[in-house]
């Protein structure tokens, strides 16, 4: 094997995602004082449905004082407030774990003035104009110009370093409900797609025979469920085990799990990891009374800006996490769980901001483990299909 061959690192899908997360967008071009205004504003109207952040710079480090114990030499100072929670580092803070600390937010708020982003929002402003000219190679993915009040067109130097600006949509700062629904328009258009991830890997240890394979509406179970899932999602894949692989049938298509051992919770990572970008509906393939309206329903309601949607289960009184949908922020908190040695995705449910349904038939959620369950599960069919 050459130098060139040889791979240090496994390859990994990367999620797409700026300097702090990925909605993203840096404000400049205007006074700090006016961009803290403007997304000040912007967050007051958006924050009821969206999870907003803003980032900035201080200007008056110098002179204030270090918070806390950190004068002592602690590196963090946590406070709990009466309304929020407060953090001071001692050292500086990395570029991953500012990531980590954004991964929840919908929308990221940037004083473009002091830091990028992979977005940016344009204030022309006239007394600002040579400010704006020392930053113009910041302008890389420019979604929208404001007018300040004393400017009536874009500067010449904006003109020649975007040459698609005619096509960027432009409006007056002043009108702030046109800036909110431009915010709001690019949230919605980024809510990630939803693919489907059927749970067949399971070893049906006190069933005694795979699950999956059981046929109670004239297919084996796993592909019945993946059938079912198709059209409320862009792509819908088997979840299993390495070993199982060549027993699935080749029209549909196969997930492994890269993260064994783990059960259930192990599937999930593994897709996320092969889709970090993408929501995933999560189901397990041994729910045999399963209906469209059960699956349409969660998917009508829905919330993006959760970590995910779910059921409660009637049975257990907690949410039902293997029939839910799972949105590519419950990745970092997936796997932060497992590294403080959790691996139950009902307990990431409980201890995280979710979005908690009813199910219009609690039966639906109804899973089948033993034989004794299979057995009821039986009568029950046979009783609907005699109704009909």
């Amino acid at each position: 094997m050459t130098l060139k061959e040889h791979k240090k690192h496994a390859k990994l899908a990367k999620p797409v995602t700026g300097n702090f997360g990925r909605n993203e967008w840096a404000i400049l071009g205007g006074p700090c004082t006016v961009i803290k205004l403007l997304a000040h504003e912007v967050i007051g109207a958006l924050s009821p449905a969206y999870k907003c952040a803003y980032a900035d710079t201080s200007h008056n480090d110098d002179i204030t004082l270090v918070p806390g114990r950190l004068t002592n030499g602690a590196m963090l100072d946590y406070t709990d407030q009466i309304n929020y929670q407060q953090y001071n580092f001692q050292n500086p803070v990395m570029h991953y774990q500012l990531k980590q600390q954004f991964a929840n937010a919908d929308l990221i708020l940037v004083n473009g003035n002091h830091q990028p982003a992979k977005a940016q929002v344009v204030i022309i402003d006239i007394n600002k104009r040579a400010s704006l000219q020392k930053r113009v190679e910041q302008l890389t993915n420019v979604e929208l110009f404001l007018l300040a009040d004393n400017s009536d067109e874009l500067f010449d130097f904006i003109q020649e370093a975007i040459p698609h600006w005619q096509q960027i949509p432009i409006c007056r700062l002043s009108d702030r409900d046109m800036t909110i629904a431009f915010f709001e328009t690019k949230l919605k258009q980024a809510r990630p797609v939803l693919n489907g991830l059927v749970l067949a890997g399971g070893q049906s240890l006190r069933m005694g025979f795979d699950k999956g394979n059981v046929n109670w509406h004239g297919k084996p179970q796993r592909y019945h469920m993946a059938d079912m899932l198709k059209p409320f999602c862009k792509d819908v894949f088997i979840s299993c085990r390495a070993a199982q692989r060549g027993e699935i049938d080749s029209q549909y298509p196969v997930l492994e799990d890269t993260f064994t051992g783990l059960g259930p919770f192990g599937a999930i990572l593994s897709a996320f990891r092969e889709n970090p970008d993408s929501a995933w509906l999560v189901i397990a393939c041994d729910l045999p009374l399963m209906d469209e309206a059960t699956l349409r329903n969660l998917v009508a309601w829905r919330n993006s800006s959760s970590i995910a949607t779910a059921y409660h289960s009637p049975v257990t009184d907690f949410p039902e996490p293997l029939i839910a949908i799972w949105e590519p922020k419950s990745y970092p908190v997936l796997l932060s769980f497992l590294a403080q040695g959790n691996s139950c995705p009902r307990k990431v449910l409980i201890n995280t901001d979710i979005n908690l349904l009813n199910a219009p038939d609690p039966e639906a959620l109804t899973n089948v483990n033993t034989p004794d369950d299979l057995e009821k599960i039986k009568k029950v069919l046979h009783q609907k299909t005699a109704a009909n």
